[in-house]
């Protein structure tokens, strides 16, 4: 005889596998921009809280110990759903789906003092630029432009005292003219000798008397509307789609040697706002619990006021005032494809799949001061971007759910990252993953339940990058864990 999957009886497993799945991934994902909470059965609704918790840590290239750049962050999720009639349904959907957190401290190459940097930009900005001297370094560049700063005063004092000889004693300028125009005209070229290494001098000193360290922070938050219609037979299929509202901001700090010359860069991208949509089409066959999703959700523009600072900038100008700059900046966050699927083993026992793609290799953000500086380096009208990846993502996951009691299940999963690339950006050195998570889910009513879930992340070494491709660290051996919580509310007819 062929058992019947009860849908009402498989409830209390299918839901738990979503508490802490595919999360931390490649680039800037977080949420995994998880829709599952559409395709329950009957009215649902879902608030779910994660906590992570990264530990990746490495060596710049010098051997010093990085710390633990990941700083741990968490977020919310929540949908609401429920059915019009027998054909329509709509929800609502609220995540955070893309982020970034990382901080270096310590004594190394992304923290305090850029001396090494500072060095080579001045070697190089000097070289054979000063007749009889050879400048390689800021302690070399301070004493220079002390001695010259006292051969001027000197120079000067006796201008002044020869001018006051004449005032004295008229009869002495035939004598002492000549003198004071020489000396006026050695005082006038040492001054524009001096003008730039003033400048570069007070650059050295300003970006030495740096003490921060790197730091990134990338928010975002996502609300998007669906509408879905089912089809068939017996309603087994549905489409679904909607409006997505999207908000992003990001704060990005550049310290120490690693990043060269342009150590001391900082951008504040201002919150903006913009608007994508979501399309979809599922299969249910409810008498084995089968369940198959997939979703598109597009690209979204982003149109953003960004303030920058370049201390670089002010010292080519030659204007201190060029080191900041309030423009605008485009953002494309990545289109995306979920697959989600379902199905009972057994009466008590459901086997799910996700498998997620997003092509971060598209992604790049390019500020117009940062870039425009690059081109130095470049020598060409393209420039750097500050954050691109050279790989797109491709995520899946697998996790059995069984129901041990009518009120309780249990679950586990096990899945696998690739990553965006590597050598990938020191902003986010992590290449991919491979996980194990476990979870728990009890129903306290017939209606509401409460979620439990952990999972552990192997990261994928990587080498940490700058936009020029130069390496800066090297990063093995990291881990980090998922937590989360969910309480849900279902309610089928």
């Amino acid at each position: 005889m062929r058992a019947t999957f009860h849908v009402k009886a498989l409830v209390v497993a299918i839901a738990t596998l979503s508490v802490a799945s595919m999360t931390n991934a490649a680039g800037l994902d977080r949420s995994g921009q998880d829709v599952t909470a559409f395709l329950q059965d009957g009215t649902y609704a879902e608030a779910v809280y994660t906590y992570i918790d990264a530990d990746v840590s490495g060596v710049d290239n010098n051997g010093n110990d990085t710390g633990d750049v990941a700083e741990s962050y968490d977020f919310f999720r929540y949908g609401v759903k429920t059915d019009i009639n027998d054909t329509f349904s709509i929800g609502v959907l609220y995540d955070e789906p893309f982020g970034a957190a990382a901080a270096y401290n310590g004594d190394n190459n992304f923290t305090g003092a850029p001396t090494e940097a500072i060095d080579d930009l001045i070697a190089t900005q000097l070289d054979g630029k000063v007749p009889g001297q050879t400048i390689t370094s800021a302690e070399g560049l301070d004493t220079y432009v002390e001695s010259i700063q006292d051969d001027l005063a000197a120079g000067r004092e006796q201008v002044k005292q020869a001018e006051a000889a004449i005032a004295a004693n008229p009869a002495l300028e035939p004598a002492l003219r000549p003198t004071i125009e020489a000396g006026k005209a050695q005082i006038a070229a040492g001054e524009e000798q001096l003008a730039p290494l003033e400048g570069l001098n007070g650059y050295a000193a300003s970006q030495l008397a740096n003490t921060e360290g790197t730091n990134v922070e990338v928010r975002s938050e996502s609300i998007t509307a669906i509408l879905g219609a089912k089809f068939g037979a017996n309603k087994e299929f549905q489409v679904y789609g909607g409006p997505v509202a999207q908000r992003i901001q990001a704060d990005v700090k550049l310290r120490g040697s690693a990043y060269g010359p342009a150590t001391g860069y900082t951008s504040h991208i201002s919150p903006d706002q913009d608007y994508g949509y979501l399309a979809g089409i599922s299969y249910s066959k409810p008498e084995i619990a089968l369940k198959a999703a997939l979703t598109y959700r597009s690209e979204i523009d982003h149109n953003m006021k960004i303030a920058e600072s370049y201390p670089l900038a002010g010292l080519l100008a030659g204007d201190p005032a060029a080191a900041n700059q309030a423009t605008s900046m485009e953002i494309t966050t990545p289109k995306s494809v979920n697959f989600d699927f379902q199905t009972g083993i057994n009466p008590t026992t459901l086997a799910t799949a996700k498998v997620r793609w997003v092509p971060w290799g598209d992604f790049a953000i390019v500020p117009p001061l940062y870039n425009e500086i690059s081109k130095n380096a470049t020598q060409d009208d393209t420039g750097l971007p500050l954050v691109d990846y050279d790989d797109d993502q491709w995520q899946v996951e697998l996790g059995l759910a069984k129901r041990l009691a009518p009120a309780l299940a249990v679950s586990g999963t096990v899945g696998w990252d690739s990553g965006a690339g590597d050598p990938t950006t020191s902003l986010g050195p992590i290449d991919g993953y491979y996980s194990v998570g476990l979870g728990a889910k009890y129903n306290v009513t017939e209606n509401w339940a409460v979620s439990a879930g952990g999972k552990y992340l192997w990261f994928g070494d990587a080498k940490g990058q700058l936009p020029t491709k130069q390496i800066v660290g090297d990063f093995q051996d990291n881990d980090g864990y998922i937590l989360g919580v969910k309480l849900s509310y279902q309610d089928i007819k």
